[in-house]
Formats: C-alpha cells, structure tokens, sequence
C-alpha cells in the first residue's frame, strides 16, 4: 500500500516534492556547514601544534654577542633556532624576523607547507611568504619579490631613533613556499610577512648588523615541555648572569589567545548553526505537516474500504521521507562544498589544512538525522490528522477581550492571534508567537553587540595616548627626557604625558614588564581596584594578574636585575605594548619602586596622550617641534597603531548580525504563515461574522490586531531578551579578549525596534487582510 501510494504522489505532486527536497538540502547544507565549520574552528590551533614543532618559549634578551651555546647545552633545552630584529621591507608586505642558525624553522617551529618548500639555509635568494601576502600580492611559489634593505648608517641607528623607510641596496627573492605556523603566522592589522634565509643574514651583514653583530633572541622548545620552565629560568639566569630576561610562554602568548578568537568564532558559527536549525523546524516543518495533513485527507476516503490507521501514516510519510532521503544527500554536498570557505576570521589564519573538508561525524550524523526527523514530524503530523480535532483550552487574554466591550475586530483579532483552534480550523499560533519572541529577540542582541563592537576604541584597551617618543634603552643625556617631558606638557593640545621606562621582572614562572608611572601622569585603565599611589603598589595587567593568580588587595614578589620586592596589588589595568608584552601583560609601578628592581631599562617611551578632537598627524608635527627645541636634538613623536585584538574583534562582529537577520526572518515567516493560515483555516468564522454585519475595513481590522498582537508579544518578551544576551555575548568577548567592559546600549535599535516590528506585522497582515475583506461569503456559506 505504501509503495502504491509513493508511486502516486511521485507523479501527481514531484514538484512539491521536489521543492521540498531543494528547501531541506539548503537547510540541511547551512546546518551542517555550520556545524562542521565550528568544529573545525575550535580545533584549528591543536592541529596546527599537531602538525608542527612549536616553541614553547621566546626567550628575549635582545644582547648583541648573546652566547647562545651555552642555552642548547642547559639540560631542559631540546631545540634552539636563534633569530634577529634586524629588519627591511617587503613589496606589498613586511619582513619577519631573519634566521641565525639552521635550527630555526626546521627543528623548532617547523611550519606547514601549504604549497612548495622550505628555504634552502645556504641559498641567498630563496624565501617563504605567509598566505596573507601571497592573497595581498597575488604572487606564488617561483614568483619574484622585491626586498629593500637599510643602509648601514640607518641599521646602526634604528634602534634608537626614526630613520625613516629602508634607503639600502633592493634585493630580488624567489618564493619557494607559503608557509603557517604559530610562528610563521598571518595577523589581522597587518599584510603578511616574508621569511628569508640563513644566506640572506650572511649575504647582507652589513644592512643587517651593526658590527658585524645583531640583537638576538631564540625560540626553544624544552625537553620537558612548559613544565621545565622553572628550572629553565634558574639555569638560565645561571648561565647569563641576567634575572631580567623576558621569556614569553608561547602557548599562554600567542596559543591561547588564538584559541580564545577562534573558540568564539566556533560559538558563533554554531549559533548560526543552531538559528539555522530553528529556522528549519519551523519553516519546512510547517510544509511537512501541511503536506501530510493533506495526503491524510486524500486517503481518509480509503478507510471504508479497510486502509488501516497504521497504513495511513506509512502512506502520509512516505513521499516527505523520500525528498528528506534527497535533501539529505544534497545537504552534504552543499556543506562539503561550503567547507571551502570555513572556518572565516582569525581561525582560518590558523588553519593547518584550508580548503574544502569533509568532517565525517558532522556529515554521517547529521545526513542520518535528516530524514529522520522528517519521518518522526511528518508521522507525528499524520497521526495527529488521523484523530480528528483535539480538545484545546482558549485564551484568556482572548476571553478578557471578548467580555471587556472591545470592537469585535479586535476582540476576534486577539481570538485569532492566542488561541490555537481546532480541525480544520486550526493556526500555528505557537510557532507564531515563539517565532515573534526570537525575532525580536535576534534582531536587539545583535545590535546590542553591534553597540558594544561600535563603542571599542584604542582606550578601552588601555590606549589612551596617541603618540610616543621613542627614548630608547640608552640615556639621551642629562635632563633631556623632563625637557621635553615639560614641553609636551605644555602644549594645549596635550591631555598628559607618561615617562614609561620598562624592564622585566620575574614572579616564580612568570615574567612581567613592569612600566614607571608618575602620579601627573596619564591614567591608567582600570578594570577594577585602583590606581598606583605608593611606592609598594603595583597594578598588574589582566593576563599576568591571570597567570600570577592575584586579585586587588593581593601581594605579589616580584624580581629585578637588583633584587626581589614584595607589593601590594591595587588594581588590574592595561600598560602599553612593547616587545616584551602586550597590552593585557605586564603592570605599573612608581618610579622608585622601578629603580628598587631595575639598574637599567630594556626601553624608555614617552606616551603623550591628546585632548578629545585633536588629530595625532596633524598634531605631531608641531609637537615634534616643540619637543625637539627643548632638547636641544631631534625628537620624533610616532603615531601609536591601535592594538590588533581590535581588529579581531571587529572582524567577527558580522556573525552576529547574520544570525540577527536570520533570527528576524525566522519570525517574520512564522508570523506571515499564521496570518494567511488563519484567513484560510476561518474563512466560516470570518463569513458568518460578514453575514451579520461585519464591514470589510471591520474584517481587515480583525487580521491587522492580530499582527499587533503577536507583535506586542514578541516586543514585550523579545526586548529583554534581547538586550540581556547581547550584553552577555559583549561581556564574554570583553573578558577573553580582554578589554574595558561597559554595558553597551543599541539607543536607535531600542527607539525603532517598537514602531518597526508593528510596521512589519501590519505590513504582513496587507495581504491576508485583503482576502479577508473581500471574502465571497455565500460562497464559503454553501460550501460549509
């Protein structure tokens, strides 16, 4: 019988059918995509380790003549690769750092080859690109690069003052590999890097080094892995005779912050997923149970002659079963097809195998789970549709309208709006309200987030200054740094100035840059507790409050090159980036508290912060004037570049509006359906009703009051809602990232959410109130 009847609905309704094997793919293909790609997003750093040999230590001594031998012999270094800061421009990107032994890239950190080769040590002319510049560029393996190096005038300079772009000799490079690593890796805010050769230090000492030697520092990876740490820090300060040598854990640097960006992006991929998902359920579901309620009603006219109840749900179910079985096998091909472009942002840069992938748990299972649950809801449907007419409670909001003396358009709107009906009369009025809920609920959060995305600038990560003199480690002379200290202050233009010098301190595993702070100084951006205001405070940075595991009203030992002190932590703030930390490691303390720890400084800035509306271009030309008079030499002031979480973070705020839209579109269908359901399912009603008097403006009001209701619904539980997960969604962001939290306010999408949803729902109810109005009632009457 089964058979019989598919055979039928093959040929009198394929195009149904076959439309509803189109839709499920789609839905099936987005599902699993997302699925598929948040999966692959939330593992891409482990597999990048996997299939590399990381480091898991950048040790930073930055020591010209640094005995590096005497590292690789300590007994808990496995690999060293030694490398230099020495630095030259690359044709439409930027220069990474140049190798110094045939370790580096080989035995540690090895990169995966995404097309070609590795370098040859020995050859002068061979590089390897990240994919970054070879998409900026469009150039690959066997293409020609252009290189352009400093003179030595300006490599024996640089490090402690603006020499300006390269003015060296030009070199041409040939590509042989595109390469990715944690190393070798691709950042947001910048064009991608190129990686010479051991040959090309040796070929162009002279642009390179600064007699004939180089400030240098290595990646090591450790025979116990980054449990050896601590006796590592002891052998090397044994060694060296330096407690103040910065080593950065690789994984807790650049690992973990990768895994935080990419665990996000997974979330909201799978957000997307899970939307998508609902989405499905309730749009293909509502064509599932209208096509299997109507195969029911064909075959009722079967049942005189013995067709069994069991036998009329097996018939119903077959032919959505079969386009499920269809869509199914579309639906994986779509996500195999969409896996090419997944995962997106700053995982992809992590992604040990870009391209398209096909996961088999994702693909396997939800192929399975496809027809399904086609064949549960298409025989829940049936059964339901072989039992008549349930029994149903009405509304009592509905009841309330009735007996309160409403006109009987919006007493009957609100009858249609709340409550469901029975047989043949019946209307998705949950779907409908639930859908309002979400709509509302999807369109507030994302521009809640959006608020929060929009409102991040430089200062909520503690990038209050816009300009930075770079003093440098060495002393400029006697009272140069106060003179222009003082001048800068004096500038109307000026908001504050900090006199940050910088050193790095050790606390059991960890290393801190420690910066000066002076109390007329700039402020410090605080997430909580308070400000340096003695000589036995610091204010520690979020990630090395995180490592140190210490809070405000903590203490906390810290090393320097002069001894060991213990302070009181009175807040968690952000410091300035510098080579030996970013914004969230590291913390402040006064200047004699520094001078307690620290004989010398690694480097010296002076931050200068500017008043609200001044341009730091336009101002820093006067500014370097006036700075340079008072001391007597030249002074450059440097644009300070916003950190590149900010980018990160801006990049992966489209997500949430593309789950926001389809949330909105989710509800505006399950609000259109009912509308036009209930026009079709109670036309009698709507007849009778006609036949006594009622207007045709009266029989369009009764389906305009109930999109206003099921509007005011999803208003009322939608906006909450919809607020609080956006803030919940922000406040996560801002404590991975992390940055300032403020609570962020959509004002507009608050102020026009209201009228907008009521226009939309009257809108959707145009059309339905059409055919309502013009209703042939005698019509409807004789067919009843």
């Amino acid at each position: 019988m089964t058979a019989t009847w598919l055979r039928l609905e093959l040929r009198r309704r394929r195009r149904s059918l076959a439309v509803l094997a189109l839709l499920i793919a789609l839905a099936a293909g987005t599902v699993l995509a997302a699925v598929a790609g948040a999966r692959r997003a939330a593992d891409a750093v482990d597999r990048l380790w996997a299939h590399t040999l990381p480091a898991d230590l950048n040790v930073l001594p930055n020591q010209p003549g640094f005995d590096w031998d005497r590292i690789r012999a300590l007994p808990e270094v496995e690999a060293v690769g030694v490398y230099t800061v020495a630095g030259f421009s690359v044709e439409g990107g930027e220069g990474w750092f140049a190798p110094m032994d045939t370790e580096y890239g080989r035995t540690v950190e090895r990169p995966v080859l995404l097309a070609g080769r590795m370098y040859d040590p020995a050859r002068a002319d061979e590089a390897v690109i990240t994919p970054e510049l070879a998409e900026r560029t469009g150039k690959g393996v066997g293409d020609p690069i252009g290189v352009r190096l400093y003179t030595p005038e300006q490599a024996k300079a640089r490090f402690s003052a603006d020499v300006g772009p390269p003015a060296g000799p030009e070199v041409s490079l040939r590509i042989v590999g595109i390469v990715r690593s944690t190393w070798f890796r691709d950042d947001i805010d910048r064009p991608g890097y190129l990686h010479p050769s051991l040959a090309f230090l040796t070929a162009h000492r002279a642009s390179l080094m600064v007699d004939g030697k180089s400030y240098a520092n290595a990646l090591v990876r450790l025979k116990g892995g980054i449990g050896a740490l601590p006796a590592f820090r002891k052998s090397l300060a044994a060694v060296s005779g330096r407690h103040d040598i910065g080593i950065w854990d690789m994984a807790q640097y650049y690992a973990r912050h990768d895994r935080e960006v990419a665990a996000f992006g997974a979330a909201a991929l799978l957000s997307f997923g899970l939307a998508a998902l609902a989405a499905a359920l309730v749009l293909i579901g509502q064509s599932i149970v209208r096509y299997t309620t109507a195969t029911v009603s064909d075959l009722l006219v079967l049942r005189p002659v013995g067709l069994s109840p069991a036998q009329t749900v097996r018939a119903a179910t077959a032919g959505p079963v079969v386009a499920a079985l269809a869509g199914a096998v579309g639906g994986c091909a779509v996500a195999y097809l969409a896996s090419a472009w997944l995962p997106f942002g700053s995982a992809a840069r992590r992604e040990p195998e870009p391209g398209p992938h096909a996961d088999p748990l994702v693909l396997l299972a939800g192929g399975a789970a496809v027809p399904l649950l086609v064949m549960v809801g298409a025989a829940v449907a049936a059964f339901a549709a072989t039992q008549g007419p349930a029994r149903r409670s009405g509304s009592t909001v509905a009841r309330w309208a009735a007996r309160s003396g409403l006109p009987v358009p919006v007493a009957v709107g609100f009858r249609f709006a709340l409550e469901p009906g029975r047989g043949r009369s019946a209307v998705p009025v949950r779907p409908a309200l639930l859908g309002a809920i979400i709509g509302v609920h999807g369109v507030l959060a994302a521009f809640t987030f959006a608020a929060g995305v929009s409102a991040t600038d430089p200062a909520k990560f503690g990038m209050i200054h816009q300009l930075v003199v770079p003093v440098g480690a060495d002393d400029p002379g006697p009272g140069v740094v106060a003179a222009v200290v003082t001048a800068l202050r004096a500038d109307p233009a000026v908001a504050g100035v900090t006199d940050a010098r910088l050193a790095v301190a050790e606390s059991g595993r960890t290393s801190v840059t420690l910066y000066t702070h002076q109390p007329d100084a700039l402020p410090i951006v605080l997430r909580e507790g308070r400000t340096v205001t003695g000589d036995g405070e610091v204010v520690l940075a979020p990630k090395s409050a995180r490592d140190l595991g210490v809070g405000p009203g903590d203490r906390v030992t810290l090393t320097g090159q002069r001894g060991r002190s213990t302070f009181l932590v009175s807040g968690i703030g952000f410091v300035p980036e510098a080579s030996h930390n970013d914004y969230a490691t590291g913390g402040w303390v006064s200047d004699p508290a520094y001078e307690r720890l620290f004989e010398v400084s690694k480097d010296r800035g002076i931050l200068v912060g500017l008043r609200a509306g001044v341009d730091a271009h336009a101002a820093a030309a006067g500014l370097t004037a006036a700075a340079s008079a008072a001391a007597g030499m030249e002074v450059p002031l440097v644009p300070q570049d916003p950190p590149f979480q900010l980018a990160e973070i801006k990049e992966n705020a489209a997500l949430p509006h593309y789950l926001g839209a389809f949330l909105a579109v989710l509800g505006v269908s399950a609000v259109g359906h009912a509308l036009a359901t209930a026009v079709r399912h109670r036309r009698h009603d709507v007849a009778v009703m006609r036949s006594l008097g009622l207007t045709r403006r009266q029989a369009r009001g009764i389906v305009v009051t109930q999109a206003s209701v099921l509007a005011v619904i999803g208003l009322l539980a939608g906006v909450p809602l919809g607020v609080a997960f956006g803030r919940v969604l922000w406040r996560i962001v801002a404590d991975t990232t992390p940055l300032l939290y403020q609570p962020p306010v959509a004002v507009w999408a608050l102020i026009l959410i209201g009228p907008a949803v009521l226009f939309i729902a009257n809108l959707l109810a145009a059309w339905p109130g059409h055919l309502a109005a013009r209703l042939r009632v005698g019509h409807v009457l004789r067919a009843e």
